[in-house]
This record gives C-alpha cells, structure tokens and sequence, in this order.
C-alpha cells in the first residue's frame, strides 16, 4: 500500500506545466449536415449513386431517376433538385464523372444501359450486356472503363460502344482510379491490383509499412486523393500510398471496416463509406458519422464530395449532405439560448429542461414535460448564464439568470403554508399546473412495486403530488441531493455574479438560510411534509458514518453538506454555517470522507450522475474555504476525483479544476504537489465545445461494432444480452467524442458505446452553454 501511495503522488507530480495559456478560438467549422428526398425534388429516396462535376453540379442517382443540383445550392432556403427529363423513371445504379461529364449505368427491363450525359443533357445511350448491371466505372475522357464479377472491360464512346475485355479476368471488381501514368488500380475480391494497359498485364500489390507486410483480399474501394495519395480500403484496413506505404487499423483509429465505397475530399481529407456509417480522416483525426444525427440511413451506398467539402452521402432512405459552416463559440451560444427561448421553457417560472417531439427530428408543436429534476437543470441552465454575465455584461443574459434564480425561488414557496406542507426551508423537484392530469392517480402502486422490487429505501407515501396554498399548482415531493447541488451552485453564482441590488441579495440570503437551517434544524436531512427524511437527501453523520446503507454515498454527500454551509456562510455573513462546518470536519470525520468522494472501481465504474454533483460541489467550496490545510486536503480530493474524469474530455469537469485547483498544492511526508489539471485537458474541454452538435435531437448512435474500441470490464456486461454491447473507449484512452454520441446533461454515462433515443426528444443547450461561459468568465478562452 505504501509503494502504491508513492507511486499515485508521483503520478500527481508528473507535468508541472499545468495552467495552460488561454485559447484565443475564432472561427472555427462547425460541421452540420442537410437531408434531401422526395419532398426536395429527388426523385426517389433511394439513392444509389452520387458524382459531383467540376463545375460543381452534383447528381444523385436514384431508383427513379438522375436528378441534379447546383452544388452552391446545398441548405438553401427554396432550391429544389430537378431531374434529367429522359432518365425518368430508371433506377440509376452507377455514375461516374470526368470534368462536366457524366456516365450512368441504368437499369431498364432487366437490362443495363450507359447514358453519358453533359450540362444535365443525355448525349448517348449504349446497351450493355446483362451482367454489367453490377459494375464499377471509371470515365477518362473518351474512355470508359468498366468492371464487374468477371474481369475489367473498356468502352469507347466515340465509338459504338463496344465492350470489350481487357484485364484481370475472373476478378470481381469493386472501384477504378487511374495513376499519373495512365495505369489503372482495381479494388476487387481476389486484392488490390495494378493493371498495364499497354502490356496487357496485371500485378498484385501487396503494402508494406514498417514490420507490417498486407495481402489484402476483398478489397471495397481504391482512389486518388486530392493531394494524388493512392488509399484503398478493405476489412483488413486502411492504406495510405505516398512514396511510402501508411496502414490503418483500429489500433490507429480507423472506427470501421466493412467499407462499401470511398471518395476523396479537399485538401487532402478522404472519406469511406460502410455499412454502418461514414468514415472521415483529415489526416490526423477520423470522424465516425452514424445514426440519423448525420444519415439517413447507416449502409452508405456511394459518396462524393465538392470543391467546398461538402460530402454527399447515398442511402436508400435518402441523401446526406455533411459540410462544415464557419461559426465562433459566441454564436454557437446564441444559437442554443435561441433554441432554449423558442422550445425549452416550461410554465411561467420558465424551467428549461428537455422537450417531446411527436415527429421524430422535427421541432414543432413539441411536448413541454415535467422532470424529476426540473430544479437541477433549471439551476444549471441558470449558473451558465451567471457566468455570461460576469463575462460579457449583457442584460440579456442578466435577465435569464433571474429568470433561473426565481424560478428556484418559487419552489420553495410554493411548499409553504398548505394542507400538505413540509418544514420551512423544502424546495420542491418541480410543478404541474393543476388544471392538467392529476399525477397522483397511480402513483401509489407504483411506488410500492419500486420499493419491492428495486429499492427498499424508496419511499411510499401520499400525496407525491400535493396541491398549493393557492390551488393552482402541484408540486413534487421527495427532492434529492442532485437538486440541493444544482440549488446551491445557482445560489452562489447569482450572488456573487448577477445581484447587484441589495433587494436581490436579500432574496439570495433568504432563500439559502431557509434552506440550510431547515438542513441543519433536521439532523442535516431534508424532511418532507410527511415528517420523515427524503429518500436521497441524508447528509447525517449518524447515517453517513455508521449506516451499512449510506456508505457508497458517504463521500459526495460529506462533500455536498461542506459545500452548502460554505455557501451558507458567505451569502448571508453568518459565521455560524462556518462553525457547524468546523464541527462536521473536525468532530465527524467529513473532511477525511471526502478524500474518496467516488465510489468507483476505476474509469468508468460508478455512477456518472454524482460526478455532475460533486464538481458544482468543489466549485463553491474551495473557492470559498480560507483555512489552507483544508483547501489543500479538498483540491487533493479534487484533483483524485478529476483522474478518474479525465478521459471523459468533459469541459465542466475540466473548468472547475483549473479554476479553483490550478494555484493549489497537497503537501505530505512525500513531498508537495500541485492540484492542477495536467494534460491537455485545455485542448479536450475546447475540442468538445466545439464538436457538440448543433443538432440536440436524441438521435440513437451506436459505436458498439467499431473497431478502434477498447472494452471496459466486459465481465460486468451479463446486464445486456447483445454481444457487443456494454462500455468502451477508443485507442487514444479517451472516449467516444461528442458528435459520435448523444447526451443531454453531463450526468449521461459517456462510457457507453449506445447512446440517444429514437428522435422524439430535443435536448437543451445547457451542456454546452455552461462549460463555454465558465470557460469565458475564467480567462481559458478568449
């Protein structure tokens, strides 16, 4: 245990480079997709082909028919696709392209027809043989060539179009690209070969890179980038040719292998289609594009890309368009607090949580709900305003932050002088409107079936629901210590932030002294109207310490009791929270409880929604503890709970550390060390504000047949039936990046490899406005 100590502290003391300089981020790309189908002029769903010409019109080859856009058209407001007049009707199997012109393999009675088209004009038809309705194209020119399960045949279409065969016989050939020289590299099933048109031979290439020799077979695709880097892709990998040979693997986080086309993009970035998604690489980074987040459907049928970036991307549910639009944080934050005022804010007091969507990704006429955390997503919706006023002054942002603070306001008013009342000081989850569905009705028997069946501790009582002195609301009982994290975060914030007259700092020591008293008054326990304890709110030293039940929670919730009477203390002036703190460290151990704040068994493990809790927590109460060996002890604790946290790249997490961590330090017969956050926690919290999607529709995303996935503790995967099921993370220790997952608050287990819903929930923009203005108000972006 003692080697194992001097190792951890060792660990702390590695990188003492810790304060990373701040990130002046400009514009930046935001990427973002389009879908097009029927409804946009296409003339069907089904895409089965996509090109893109020189001069920028992209087709899209559909099972009824060629339909073409001008591609500077892409997300415009009113442009439509139109269609090529004469290919009405046919299924459009394949296209290819070589400046302004077009080839399409069509399908017409069973039978295989070319069309070569120019300025969306057919020009020629040519039958082919049946068995060409399967094929891969290649246009240079005048030339066409043209493979399929039996070799590599040429056209010429000056000609009559006469196929004829020319190489790699009995090779099923999947994609053509042609060298500077003129020779031709074939994708096919027997691997990747290399074809001499002047000698009528053909040889495999078989790629070599370091001590890694291939011999690839079932090769899926092959083409030149923009940069004339050679890339093909098969189940065995990824390769890469410039003078020298790079292969890609999950091990170099290639996300997927079983490709089914391939296209190059600008500046050198290339993109791979599958059967579950589309794959990008920039040549540093790879981008996992799956789920309706970013396609129509997963099984990528053929890709091209613009001069622009602009990927288009054919499914059979449709076509995809994924591009990148310029876009600073600011107005990345604009955009969600839009969002929030148009569809988050629920009953005059405007709660901001999540909302329903009848139609899936459609934001209309959506379903405002209630949410056993009302409190807490209010709260933090709230704080991240409090930090946009601090830092840019604008009374907008005032404005909503009092908004938040009220509304927290009237949930502790609203408890108070009725049938059904608990002790003064109880803020209620949330409300209801009493002219709604009565929420009691059923309640009961739930609530009895949960304690029999899931938790023994749950409470069963009437009412859950009661009504309000004035009749007009319901309000729910049983609040938790998520809430009470989310209430005194806000509190503290507003407070120091935000009240600037003295009427709205009164309103702030009011409200955090009813509550705490009522804490303190009651054994530290919040007691409902039916005289007894919630079922999560038991901050007790008799229960923390010594009850076989409270245990797992006795660190975070130690920590959140010093955190609420340090609150408690600098709103209201009264040194009496701080000698009640004084007596919980001293004479009850919480101080010592909160060295391990997390029950965890490593990365991963334990439960995510108490780390949101404990670093609102850490916040307040090391920026507010003045004792130095205390601070210390509590920015040891932090920066032990911020490890376990780390690969997450969660900027809340990241901020809370360097802002009241950074200048701190934990002195033992070790050594000293520094509580600061090491790494490049900077970088992951900026990477992740950025790559958090603008789109907050619950999307499923499932990452869990990827590739570049490390399983972590399968063992403990018994819950879930399916095989590749569980939690992972990727090969770079970190896990999966945001805009490969959904998540709508950062409680969400960002260790599972499924995530999101089913497109009927619309997320708020909380989890990214917090983190962006803490980050702003703190100096870490500029």
């Amino acid at each position: 245990m003692r080697c194992l100590t001097f190792l951890w502290l060792i660990l702390l003391n590695l990188n003492l480079t810790l304060a990373s300089e701040p990130v002046k981020v400009g514009k930046y790309p935001q990427e973002v997709r389009i879908f097009y189908k029927v409804a946009d002029g296409l003339a069907s769903d089904e895409v089965n082909a996509v090109v893109v010409t020189r001069s920028g019109i992209a087709y899209a080859g559909t099972a009824q028919g060629l339909a073409y856009l001008d591609a500077p058209a892409f997300g415009q407001s009113g442009k439509t696709w139109e269609n090529v007049a004469k290919l009405d009707g046919l299924s459009i199997l394949k296209l290819a392209v070589d400046g302004d012109d077009v080839i399409a393999l069509t399908e017409k009675k069973s039978t295989a027809f070319l069309y070569l088209l120019n300025e969306q004009k057919v020009k020629k038809e040519i039958k082919l043989p049946q068995d060409f309705l399967k094929a891969a194209l290649l246009l240079s020119g005048k030339k066409l060539f043209i493979g399929n399960a039996s070799g590599l045949y040429a056209i010429d279409l000056k000609g009559k179009g006469k196929t004829k065969l020319i190489g790699l016989k009995n090779h099923a050939v999947r994609q053509l690209t042609l060298t500077h020289d003129g020779k031709i590299i074939a994708a096919t099933d027997r691997g990747l070969m290399k074809f001499d048109r002047k000698k009528k031979t053909s040889e495999a290439i078989y790629p070599r890179s370091g001590d890694q020799s291939w011999a690839p077979i079932d090769v899926r695709a092959v083409f030149h980038d923009s940069k004339s880097r050679l890339w093909f892709a098969s189940p065995q990998g990824v390769g890469c040719f410039d003078g020298k040979w790079t292969l890609f693997t999950g091990a170099e986080g290639l996300p997927y292998n079983d490709f089914t086309c391939a296209a190059p993009g600008q500046n050198g970035v290339v993109w791979f289609g599958t059967g579950k998604g589309a794959i990008r690489y920039d040549g540093s980074h790879w981008a996992y594009r799956q789920g309706r987040r970013w396609l129509d459907d997963d099984a990528v049928r053929d890709i091209a890309v613009n001069a622009k970036g602009f990927a288009c991307i054919a499914t059979a549910k449709g076509l995809s368009v994924i591009y990148h639009t310029p876009m600073t944080l600011a107005e990345k934050a604009k955009f969600y607090e839009d969002e929030i005022d148009r569809y988050h804010r629920r009953t005059p007091y405007e709660f901001v949580l999540e909302v329903g969507l009848p139609e899936a990704g459609v934001k209309k006429n959506v379903r405002k709900h209630d949410s056993d955390n009302d409190g807490l997503w209010t709260s933090m919706y709230g704080a991240g305003e409090c930090f946009a006023y601090a830092a840019t002054k604008d009374p907008l942002a005032k404005k909503r932050a009092d908004k938040a603070f009220k509304a927290m306001e009237f949930l502790r008013k609203i408890t108070e002088n009725a049938e059904h009342s608990p002790p003064m000081g109880f803020v209620a989850r949330t409300v209801l409107p009493t002219d709604g569905p009565d929420p009691n009705v059923g309640r009961v028997e739930r609530d009895r079936e949960n304690k029999k069946n899931n938790d023994k501790l749950w409470k069963v009582y009437e009412p859950r629901w009661p009504r309000s002195a004035n009749g007009k609301w319901y309000w729910k009982t049983d609040t938790s210590s998520d809430e009470l994290d989310g209430h005194y975060f806000l509190y503290a914030l507003y407070f120091d932030l935000v009240a600037e007259t003295e009427a709205e700092k009164t309103a702030v020591r009011y409200q955090v002294k009813a509550l705490t008293d009522h804490l303190i008054d009651h054994d530290f326990q919040l007691i409902d109207h039916d005289g007894k304890p919630t079922r999560w709110s038991r901050f007790s030293p008799k229960e923390l310490n010594f009850s076989k039940d409270w245990f797992v929670e006795r660190g975070l919730n130690s920590l959140s009791m010093l955190s609420y009477l340090a609150v408690a203390e600098h709103v209201t002036g009264d040194s009496k929270y701080g000698e009640i703190k004084k007596d919980l460290i001293e004479n009850h151990s919480y101080m010592q409880n909160l060295m391990r704040q997390k029950f965890h068994h490593g990365i991963g493990t334990g439960n995510q929604s108490d780390d949101e809790m404990a670093f609102m927590a850490y916040y307040h109460l090391l920026n507010y503890e003045k004792k130095p060996e205390w601070r210390s002890r509590i920015a040891m604790s932090l920066w032990d709970s911020w490890k376990i946290e780390e690969p997450e790249m969660n900027p809340f997490f990241n901020f809370v550390i360097a802002a009241v961590a950074t200048d701190l330090s934990y002195t033992d017969a070790y050594g000293t060390y520094s509580t600061a956050p090491t790494g490049d926690w900077l970088k992951d919290a900026i990477n992740t504000l950025k790559r958090i999607p603008l789109d907050r529709v619950n999307w499923h995303h499932d990452n869990s047949r990827r590739i570049d996935i490390l399983r972590l503790h399968p063992s403990n995967e018994a819950f879930d039936e399916k095989p590749f099921a569980g939690k992972g993370y990727r090969t770079n220790g970190k896990v999966i990046p945001a805009d490969e997952s959904y998540f709508n608050h950062w409680n969400h287990d960002v260790w599972r490899l499924k995530s999101g819903g089913n497109g009927h929930g619309l997320g708020d923009g909380t989890i990214f406005l917090l983190p962006y203005y803490m980050g702003l108000y703190h100096g870490f972006i500029q």
